[in-house]
């Protein structure tokens, strides 16, 4: 299937790692142009030698930072066709934590969006394609306990989602999240590595997924969000996806 995605550009804030870096290079794979915004490097140092990936050190915090890395990318690639808002961290800023803490965590997992968003947008709408992809979490459906940070931030994610659905209907552009439940990558590992019985632990999460009993992978996230960024969605806005094998609202007796 052609997706039409060849030599467009897409902005992937947070791609060096993880479910990010899943997404740059399932774009990659689709002959797109790639920024990626993070404040790491890649960690598959290939992708700094090719001509199609442009990497931004940048802290998604400062706002002057985000708005000259698009415009650096901008004056690279000539104007941005997609964004991808990927970049955050469960924190565990729970309620026993201060205020100034659950600030931080919304700057780190919520703010960001809208700033990424609004310096983008005069070129998503000069573009034919323009589009954006958001990745929440399923603690905002579900709750976890223990981050109310993260948990706020992920809910205002989902509610920018319909919010910018709405605003940018008459633009032409596209706005849908992608909600990842229990993915397997190496941060959770890392994670679970440090738990009790990491093995233990691990079967217990595998078997409270309904569909296979198994994590879902990065690359599941990232083919969503380039079917829900490519023309193949030409009329699929407002829409929160979950891509989690059921874990968030199926009967809980398939555990």
């Amino acid at each position: 299937m052609d997706l039409g995605l060849k030599n467009r550009t897409v902005l992937i804030t947070g791609g060096s790692s993880g479910i990010g870096l899943s997404i740059v290079q399932a774009f990659l794979r689709e002959g797109c142009r790639i920024a990626i915004l993070d404040l790491k490097p890649p960690s598959h140092a290939d992708l700094l030698n090719n001509e199609q990936v442009k990497y931004c050190s940048t802290d998604l915090t400062d706002h002057k930072a985000c708005e000259n890395s698009v415009e650096n990318v901008v004056t690279q690639f000539g104007g941005v066709d997609y964004l991808i808002n990927n970049a955050g961290t469960n924190d565990s800023v729970s309620l026993e934590c201060s205020p100034e803490r659950f600030s931080e965590s919304l700057q780190k997992n919520l703010v960001h969006y809208f700033t990424m968003a609004h310096f983008c947008l005069p070129y998503l709408k000069e573009s034919s394609a323009g589009a954006i992809v958001n990745i929440s979490s399923k603690v905002a459906e579900t709750g976890q306990g223990g981050t109310s940070g993260y948990a706020a931030a992920k809910g205002g994610i989902n509610a920018l989602t319909r919010e910018w659905a709405v605003e940018l209907a008459p633009a032409g552009i596209r706005i849908n999240t992608v909600v990842p439940a229990e993915v397997w990558t190496t941060m959770y590992e890392n994670w679970l590595g440090k738990t009790d019985n990491p093995v233990a632990e691990k079967k217990r999460i595998e078997a409270s997924i309904p569909l296979n009993h198994r994590f879902t992978t990065p690359e599941e996230i990232a083919a969503m969000v380039v079917f829900l960024a490519s023309a193949q969605s030409s009329h699929t806005t407002g829409q929160i996806v979950y891509v989690d094998g059921g874990y968030s609202h199926l009967d809980r007796r398939l555990q």
